[in-house]
């Protein structure tokens, strides 16, 4: 009889082929959005693959005549497929069902801006729907028909400033670059955009299309044509922004290397990986793709990657992002990241940990870095919901935002962020949906993972309390577990133009939390008893 290999005797391989095919992805594992697949319909379609695009956006609508969502994450997709469907509809040989697409979406539109309407906090949301609600009302004007209403929390007067300058050749922000496509006519060719290796505008399918024009795209001898070839997807779709490889790898490592997981990948793989992390630096920090300007986030998240791998940089370049009482992302930013923020903590609180040889850390620069770290500290307790929870602009879960702010407060906050990450644990343990199951809307494995990691990472061990978070956190590993196979998509939660799933570092997450609870006295035990019932291995 052959022995049942569990889960864990599994984790080296499973690992092993993660890293591995990391290090050889040169764009990132990001799944298709429908948001950016619109703006290629509209924008690009000589570009080679145009038919399987249209195809992708009908096959995406929900019954409803939506797509993406819920909650009010259906604003912005639904606009920018309903816009591109009703450009292809006029078309000369234009998909047929087209037409009928663009109807049910603007029946949907039309339902859904004249309701009352939060739009989430996604990237530039405050000027792109905007943009996108005038486009669609071209189209409603030529058919004489009722215009869209623009929804609260819109700025439309910022949208025309935006697109005055560009029209005049004045440069916009760098982060700006990456939504250039809302610009309009002006983004055609101008004058101010330099892409990277004359290939990649703001990091984005759309904003290198929209710089391009549809008449160079035809022609086909751009470099940038070879770029968003390179880009699509078997599906028919391209991804929200590629190449995000900073993003990813230091994501990646950083999350198993701080979960204790074996980083199994071969000597030359791993040194790649390493390698690749120091080249995205500069002394602006990293940013988490070509094209994209220097984060705070990508910048923590990369040097905290770097010091658990024993491979550490200067923290210096955090200190540009410095506000006082916390860390920017990008300057003139609408709203503050607490998770961003929690990062911060850890590439402080790894640097200060590390003997001052290795950080070169002492004197006056450890003394300022202890400093930020007490005070960063300070805002993200601050910041924590009163329930308990974080919540974020990079995310639409709170169970991401509470994951990463608990576990680096509980790592890093010292006993002044105590009580704080005791309020996450229980919110965490009082929100437990179907057993073992979390969620915003409703139970997904990576939220499910995000609650475990919070509960064994951050929860106090001692007690009766100790116990039930536990079989709370045995409880999600199980279900982890029965779904480990599955290859349903996870639902897009991370913040960008649009909603979207970055799969690798899902998959990552997930790893992390059964890792930690195949390999946690406290729920060894209970997660074998758990496998021995369900019949898992």
């Amino acid at each position: 009889m052959t022995p049942r290999v569990s889960w864990l005797d599994r984790t080296d391989e499973t690992v092993r082929t993660l890293l591995t095919d990391m290090a050889a992805d040169p764009n990132g594992q990001f799944e298709s959005c429908a948001y950016e697949t619109g703006r290629l319909v509209t924008l690009a379609p000589s570009l080679p693959g145009h038919d399987h695009r249209v195809r992708y956006l009908l096959g995406t609508q929900q019954a409803d005549g939506r797509w993406g969502g819920p909650g009010d994450y259906d604003i912005v997709t639904t606009l920018s497929a309903t816009e591109a469907l009703l450009t292809e509809r006029d078309r000369p040989g234009a998909h047929p069902g087209a037409a009928h697409g663009a109807e049910r979406g603007l029946t949907a539109l039309s339902r859904r801006l004249r309701s009352t309407t939060t739009l989430p906090d996604t990237v530039a949301v405050e000027i792109m729907v905007p943009a996108l609600v005038a486009d669609v009302n071209v189209h409603l004007a030529r058919l004489g028909r009722r215009p869209l209403p623009l929804p609260d929390g819109t700025r439309a007067e910022l949208l025309d400033a935006v697109r005055g300058a560009a029209a005049h050749g004045h440069a916009l922000p760098d982060k700006l670059l990456h939504s250039l496509e809302i610009v309009g006519p002006a983004a055609s060719g101008a004058d101010f955009v330099r892409p990277v290796d004359e290939r990649i505008v703001g990091c984005s399918p759309a904003a290198t299309a929209a710089w391009l024009g549809d008449e160079t795209i035809r022609r086909g001898e751009h470099p940038a044509v070879e770029y968003l070839l390179s880009v699509r997807h078997a599906d028919g779709g391209v991804p929200v922004a590629a190449p995000l490889t900073l993003f990813e790898r230091s994501w990646v490592l950083s999350t198993l290397a701080d979960s204790g997981v074996p980083l199994t990948a071969p000597r030359p793989v791993l040194d790649e990986l390493v390698t690749s992390l120091h080249a995205a630096f500069s002394d602006d920090g990293a940013a988490g793709g070509l094209g994209l300007p220097a984060d705070v986030d990508d910048t923590a998240t990369g040097l905290y990657a770097l010091a658990l791998l024993e491979r550490p940089r200067s923290i210096e370049c955090l200190w540009q992002f410095d506000r006082g009482d916390h860390f920017f992302c990008f300057p003139e930013e609408r709203t503050a990241s607490p998770t961003a923020n929690a990062h911060v903590v850890q590439a402080l609180g790894s640097a200060l940990a590390a003997p001052p040889a290795r950080s070169g850390l002492s004197g006056e620069p450890r003394s300022r870095a202890a400093d930020a770290l007490a005070t960063v500290t300070r805002w993200l307790v601050e910041r924590q919901d009163t329930d308990g929870s974080w919540s974020d602009k990079w995310h639409a879960s709170p169970y991401y935002a509470t994951a990463c702010c608990a576990v680096a407060l509980a790592q890093y906050g010292g006993e002044a962020a105590r009580p704080a990450v005791d309020r996450a644990v229980d919110w965490v343990l009082t929100s437990e949906r179907a057993p073992g199951t979390w969620g915003r809307w409703f139970g997904t494995r990576e939220e499910t993972a995000y609650a475990v990691r919070t509960l064994l990472r951050a929860g106090n061990p001692a007690g009766e309390v100790g116990e039930v978070l536990a079989r709370a956190a045995a409880r999600g590993a199980a279900s982890l577990l029965h779904r480990w196979d599955d290859d349903t998509p996870h639902p897009p939660l991370w913040h960008d133009k649009d909603v979207y799933t970055p799969s690798r570092i899902v998959q990552t997450e997930i790893i992390a939390a059964l890792y930690a609870a195949h390999t946690d006295p406290r729920t060894a035990g209970l997660l074998a008893e758990a496998r021995t019932t369900a019949g898992i291995g």
